[in-house]
């Protein structure tokens, strides 16, 4: 079949370069063999950069470097809880006061440390989404030549949503952060105080508390970076950004759902980096497309990403259901499908 698509495609090529239509057939004719396989195989465990995406690749693997360490650091986060309850029951015992505060300034130091990357993945994310829809070429084509860059991308998701979903499970972040806040407006600081206000001072503490405000931080700081990026390349028509975003959940969602592709899968946690992948890149396209990811125009075939979730039998698999049913914008529109809405109840 995509023989004979290819063969047509040529008999035509001269035609359409007179008529300027070779930009919309190729996305036509990625879309109709994305349904088939995926013309690309997207290696995401040993992708390396080449020449021409070394530069983007090295700024963003100076950010990808310090993923693992946060997440270790907010995996272990137990929080003040302790010492929090015992100086709201005893008010008037300073010692218990002290004890609190001792306790919670350097988990706040850390929470403005995970903030403060947030802001490093945007601008990294910022950089990868210039590269990838940059023209002249298709979003299949920039996949299959910056197979590295990809799966930054693809690691940049991956961090997105295992940070969100330990954030959703730790409710210490947000009790911490409040008791601190509550503490600094009661203006009854000492020395010591002083200098930890001054690490995370007003300014930033009400930066930092819109971000832990939302269920899924990093998420959102991703979806209002692409929405910006968008918005602020008035050139770069929104199809370069949402194709992009669109052919890498097709991509995925074939690659899991085909034996032949899953075999070459030789690490056993790549199953749910896909997973994870898929999920965010929907996500992002939900946010940016003014019509979202769950219309009949979608160029995403959610019915098959969600059935495809749901035969996997990872622990994960309900975290990132979730994710879709929460953190997306368009779910709950009239033009999604009842079939759609009941495959996520």
């Amino acid at each position: 079949w995509c023989q004979k698509m290819r063969t047509a495609f040529l008999l035509l090529l001269p035609s359409l370069c007179s008529r300027g239509l070779m930009g919309n057939l190729l996305k036509v004719l990625a879309c109709a063999e994305l349904e088939h396989g995926p013309i690309v195989f997207l290696d995401f465990e040993h992708a390396q950069p080449t020449e021409a995406e070394t530069a983007v690749w090295n700024q963003v693997s100076a950010v990808l470097e310090e993923a693992h360490g946060i997440l270790a650091e907010l995996q272990s986060y137990n929080g003040a809880g302790q010492e929090i309850r015992e100086a709201i029951q005893n008010p008037g015992d300073l010692a218990l006061q002290e004890k609190a505060w001792n306790a919670v300034c350097p988990l706040v130091a850390k929470l403005k440390r995970f903030y403060e990357f947030s802001l490093r993945l945007e601008n990294a994310l910022r950089s990868l989404l210039e590269a990838l829809t940059s023209p002249p070429y298709a979003p299949m084509q920039h996949l299959e030549r910056e197979q590295a860059l990809a799966k930054q991308f693809a690691e940049i998701l991956h961090f997105t949503l295992s940070f969100d979903e330990l954030k959703m499970t730790n409710p210490a972040i947000q009790n911490d952060f409040s008791y601190y806040r509550r503490t600094i407006s009661r203006n009854r600081l000492n020395n010591q105080q002083l200098e930890a206000e001054n690490e995370v001072n007003n300014e930033m503490a009400n930066r930092m508390s819109l971000f832990y405000a939302e269920a899924t931080p990093m998420l959102k700081t991703l979806s209002n970076a692409t929405t910006k990026f968008v918005s602020e390349n008035k050139t770069l028509p929104i199809e370069d950004t949402t194709d992009c975003l669109s052919t890498m959940a097709c991509v995925c969602r074939v690659m899991l759902e085909t034996p032949e592709y899953r075999c070459r899968f030789t690490n056993t946690d790549t199953m749910l980096f896909c997973m994870r992948v898929m999920v965010g890149v929907i996500i992002l396209y939900d946010h940016v497309h003014p019509v979202g990811a769950f219309a009949k125009t979608s160029k995403i075939d959610m019915k098959g990403c969600i059935k495809v979730l749901k035969e996997q039998p990872s622990n994960s698999v309900e975290g990132l259901l979730n994710a879709l049913r929460y953190t997306t914008r368009h779910l709950n529109d009239d033009s999604t499908s009842k079939q759609i809405r009941a495959l996520l109840q």
